[in-house]
């Protein structure tokens, strides 16, 4: 009697139908036909950059192109292929990762720069936006898309065959979409799946497994949501919570048919996909019909808050009850456009109307509409209509315009900016304004200019900010490459230069200089600037002395 010998070790699905050709990597049809025309013409690159979500083929696609590069073919005499034979000693190495000259690690740039003749960089990543742009510059890019649900399903189904599984078509499209482009959370779902039914699938295992409420009910739900029924929302989703399903998938499984149905709307084949059951093809496209679009963008809306909500509650299912409870409550309100039309059709009604929400003449001799929510429906239903209503009031006399307060003139130059500054004692502001800008285009409402090298980095956000608490009105500010006029205070120096030199070419201060060699001129300043009694000395002294012409503007 001999031992039986030893069962191999079983490999997950994942590992077990990992592709090893180009023929078998699936969904990723462009990249693959660019590189098989760069191995076939020798114009491959000398480094590559794989990106896309975690599990669509990145480091698969990668050890292809190390297999092609690498194989000798089964003689042993074959050279680069894009059709690796799969049984050489090189191709066997690098599938089972023991290849010497196939190593997987992370980034080289020293190396990368300044490559061998025969070395391959092929990197791999799912946050590309992480990856130095040094980087990024030497590799040809491939982003890796994610893969379909129909390919998923199609793979999916191949692979239960060749597993001989028996599984409903129900179940390997909730996988499908479960994946969530991934081939490889897909593969590692399906072994779950196949573990859990113990060789036989159906849809409810899968269900089960993941959480997943009965589409249909899902369906119901969002029936009775959309009616205001709120009782029969509230037990429906007592009842998928008590079966098991999570309150935060339910949220999100109303989210995905709200997304679905308004994709129906507004693309009527969008509802033909192979996966769709004829059943949900039908109702959806009968609920599509009867929702309009404001009330399924109201409902993503709220679906959307209700989620992050129920995600981060204490108690997930109290938080979905409430978002469920909002939702049905605000099913039958008119939307914003519905309410305004309603009251521009409304003119005069009588006073027995309004009761019925309808318009009635107001007793100051305008007319009075009101909109009131229609509850007959949802009373007999016990819905929140039943209850609550909304009732949106407005007059049909003409309006009056209302007055606006007058604007404050806006500055228009750039002293007349740095004088606000200053005016408003933004010191600190204003210096740097004065030193550090250079005015390329200033007007009311609007500053170009390019910051000086020691003007801080966020000078144009911090101008931008007090300007409009300053003036009350938003300033459009931007810094430019253009060279721009001097700053305020290179021109004001340059001003004082000027005036400097007038003063100094005057004849009576020349005379004054020459008989006080030391002197200097300390400033100059306009003509009685400072004190009246100061111009009329000067211009007594201009008579005395007998000039003909004044000194203009400027006086010692």
């Amino acid at each position: 009697m001999t031992d039986a010998p030893d069962a191999l070790p079983y490999r997950v699905l994942a590992r077990k139908y990992r592709p090893t050709s180009f023929q078998t990597l699936i969904g990723q049809e462009a990249m693959v036909r660019t590189l098989r025309n760069a191995i076939e013409s020798g114009r491959l690159a000398h480094a590559f950059m794989l990106t896309g979500v975690r599990g669509v083929g990145k480091t698969t696609t990668a050890r292809i192109i190390a297999r092609a590069l690498n194989c000798i073919g089964p003689d042993g005499k074959g050279t680069e292929t894009v059709d690796p034979c799969g049984v050489c000693e090189n191709c066997v190495a690098i599938a089972e990762d023991r290849h010497m000259d196939v190593i997987e690690m992370y980034a080289l740039l020293k190396t990368l720069e300044e490559p061998l003749e025969h070395v391959k960089f092929i990197s791999a990543t799912t946050e590309i936006r992480k990856v130095p742009v040094t980087v990024l510059s030497r590799c040809q890019r491939f982003d890796l898309r994610r893969i379909d649900i129909d390919a998923l399903a199609a793979h999916f189904t191949k692979i239960a065959q060749t597993e001989k599984v028996e599984i409903a078509p129900e179940a390997i499209a909730m996988v499908a979409r479960a994946a969530d482009g991934s081939v490889r959370d897909g593969l590692s779902l399906l072994d779950q799946a196949i573990a859990h039914g113990g060789g036989v699938v159906s849809a409810d295992q899968v269900r089960d497994m993941l959480g997943l409420a009965d589409r249909g009910r899902i369906f119901d739900l969002f029936d009775s949501l959309m009616s205001g029924d709120i009782k029969a929302a509230l037990e429906m989703l007592d009842d998928l919570y008590n079966a098991g399903a999570d309150p935060v998938v339910v949220m999100q499984d109303l989210l995905d048919l709200t997304h679905w149905l308004t994709r129906l709307k507004l693309v009527p084949d969008a509802g033909s996909a192979a996966l769709t059951p004829e059943a949900e093809r039908v109702r959806g496209r009968t609920m599509a019909e009867k929702l309009a679009m404001p009330i399924l963008a109201r409902t993503w809306q709220m679906l959307m808050k209700g989620l992050q909500e129920t995600q981060s509650a204490p108690s997930p299912i109290r938080a979905a009850e409430m978002a469920l409870v909002r939702l049905a409550y605000a099913a039958d309100l008119p939307s914003p456009g519905d309410a305004l039309r309603a009251l521009e059709r409304s003119g005069s009604a009588s006073p027995a109307s309004r009761a019925n929400g309808s318009a009635a003449p107001s007793s100051g001799g305008g007319t009075t509409n009101a909109i009131g929510r229609s509850s007959a429906s949802s009373a007999q239903s016990g819905g929140p209509s039943a209850s609550a209503g909304l009732a949106v009031v407005a007059r049909s006399e003409q309006p009056q315009p209302l007055a606006r307060a007058p604007q404050p003139e806006l500055p228009a130059t750039a002293e007349a900016v740095l004088a606000l500054l200053e005016e408003k004692r933004e010191m600190t502001l204003a210096n740097q304004f004065l030193n550090n800008v250079h005015v390329v285009r200033c007007e009311a409402g609007r500053l170009e200019f390019r910051p000086a090298a020691a003007a801080p980095s966020d000078l144009a956000n911090r101008l931008g900010e007090t300007l409009l608490r300053l003036t009350g009105q938003r300033w459009m500010i931007s810094v430019s490459r253009e060279a721009g006029e001097p700053t305020i205070a290179a021109g004001r120096a340059a001003e004082d230069a000027d005036r400097r030199a007038t003063a100094a070419s005057h004849p009576l201060v020349q005379a004054v200089l020459a008989a006080f060699p030391q002197a200097t001129i300390e400033r100059v300043r306009p003509l009685g600037a400072d004190d009246p009694a100061i111009a009329d000395a000067a211009a007594a002294e201009e008579d005395d002395f007998g000039y003909d012409a004044p000194l203009g503007e400027d006086e010692l």
